[in-house]
């Protein structure tokens, strides 16, 4: 029947033909809403991050393993979000390679999304920061939350720029796994599912998310720029923590990073499998 209904997921073939099609509609949509649309991207991934650094605080005791395990799990919110709110996220957009390959978008359109989406999500991503900033909830737990959120920022920016780059690449295999999976995906609770083992894995292994980043480094540095007096009483060493060190040894080579791993592990491998003329 032409019009049954099925409630199976899609078989692979099916995910990359969508993913195509789903690709050429991003290229092609417009800049405003390309950028409105990231700009929520990157306020929802950090909603995961503030999540995630919240929900660890205080784990101390636990394994850490277990530790890594609990902030991943809840870290998924902003991927749930970025797929059934609607928004662009810089690194599920990835997957537009795949479109790319099949010459149905041009490199001009591919780096024309990538560049406004990159912008966006720094932008929701950092606002976000500064408004989290402003509510001092890193004051709370007896400072507890802030402790833990310095120490995330002067760990991703003390980072080796090739392991940075490394981090970066297994990072977005996984992210644009998820994507992937979602695609084929017919239910909210299909894409749900389909999100949180990917993303639960690439947190909890310490991979590194451009965009995530662009949340957990800067919060960690308005703090210690704005309120130095509790940035000292952490006890922790800070020197590392600079926007220089954000830009230039954390942001750029996981984004490079990123970008390796989304695009030529994942687009480039479905594209030739099942979208090769």
């Amino acid at each position: 029947m032409a019009n049954e209904f099925r409630v199976d997921s899609l078989l692979p073939p099916e995910m990359a033909t969508r993913a195509e099609y789903v690709g050429i509609r991003k290229a092609e949509m417009d800049a405003i809403s390309t950028f409105v649309l990231a700009v929520l991207a990157g306020a929802f991934i950090a909603m995961g991050a503030i999540f995630a650094t919240t929900v660890t605080t205080g784990t101390g005791a636990l394994p850490y393993g277990l530790r890594k395990l609990l902030g991943g799990l809840v870290f998924c919110l902003g991927l749930i979000l970025v797929v059934l709110a609607g928004a662009e996220l810089f690194t599920g957009n990835n997957l537009i390679v795949m479109a790319w390959a099949s010459g149905k978008v041009s490199t001009a359109r591919l780096l024309r999304n990538w560049g406004i989406v990159y912008v966006g999500n720094f932008v929701g991503a950092t606002s976000t920061a500064l408004f989290m900033f402003l509510t001092r909830q890193y004051t709370f737990a007896g400072g507890e939350i802030g402790r833990v959120a310095l120490s995330i920022a002067a760990a991703k920016t003390g980072l080796d720029f090739g392991q940075a780059v490394a981090l970066g690449m297994m990072c977005n295999a996984l992210v644009c796994l998820a994507v992937w999976l979602t695609l084929g995906a017919r239910t909210v609770v299909d894409k749900i599912s389909a999100i949180i083992f990917p993303i639960t894995a690439f947190v909890a292994a310490g991979f590194e998310h451009s965009v995530a980043n662009m949340y957990f480094v800067p919060i960690g540095l308005l703090v210690k720029g704005l309120d130095p007096n509790f940035a000292a009483g952490t006890g922790l060493d800070l020197s590392g923590l600079t926007w220089a060190n954000f830009l230039l040894h954390n942001l750029l080579p996981v984004t490079i990073g990123n970008i390796i791993g989304g695009s030529l592990l994942v687009a480039i491998v479905y594209w030739f499998i099942f979208l090769r003329r």
